[in-house]
């Protein structure tokens, strides 16, 4: 037996193959209106990061338009003695890429420095822009926000399983809001 051919077979049989997802970059959507985006959203679920670790609750997002086309970042969340914790910050747009923006939270000082800017990118948007889904390209931050502190239960699977088909992995997916 030629040793190519049984490894390809082998290695499709065991399934080590490249998962069909991987060719497909997660994509952003093609318009936003950043000044209809503005406001305060309510997070209903996200992806377990770092930077969350110690919120227990109440967990918020506020979006600011400012005078030089940024936008003004205002994250909030309860721990679990009801402290408020808040972090402050700044997105900006990705010339040529509505639904893409870049987040930091690093002190001004350090802007100039490419590092500490994040990818920010709206995969989905209710027209009407009563909740969105927020990720970036390597699928390791996930949010699902609503403008309101609940969300509909058949919406909410709805908006996982459209996820999932972009290769998102959701099984760790930690529920923050309430479903109803």
């Amino acid at each position: 037996m030629r040793p190519i051919p049984f490894l390809i077979s082998l290695l499709m049989l065991t399934g080590l193959s490249i998962p069909a997802f991987a060719a497909q970059p997660v994509t952003s959507v093609p318009a936003l209106d950043i000044s209809r985006y503005a406001g305060q959203w309510h997070e209903i679920a996200h992806l377990p990061n770092r930077f969350q670790e110690d919120c227990a609750g109440d967990i918020t997002a506020g979006y600011t338009l400012r005078g030089d086309g940024h936008v003004g970042v205002r994250n909030a969340c309860t721990d679990k003695t009801g402290a408020q914790i808040v972090a402050e910050g700044e997105a900006r747009p990705v010339k040529g890429h509505p639904g893409q923006l870049e987040v930091r939270f690093a002190p001004k000082w350090l802007a100039w420095l490419p590092l500490v800017w994040a990818d920010y990118w709206v995969i989905d948007l209710d027209p009407d822009y009563t909740w969105a889904v927020v990720g970036e390209p390597g699928r390791e931050y996930f949010w699902i926000l609503s403008r309101e502190p609940s969300m509909d239960r058949t919406l909410f699977e709805a908006i996982k399983l459209r996820a999932a088909q972009l290769g998102y992995d959701l099984s760790d997916l930690a529920v923050t809001g309430t479903l109803r």
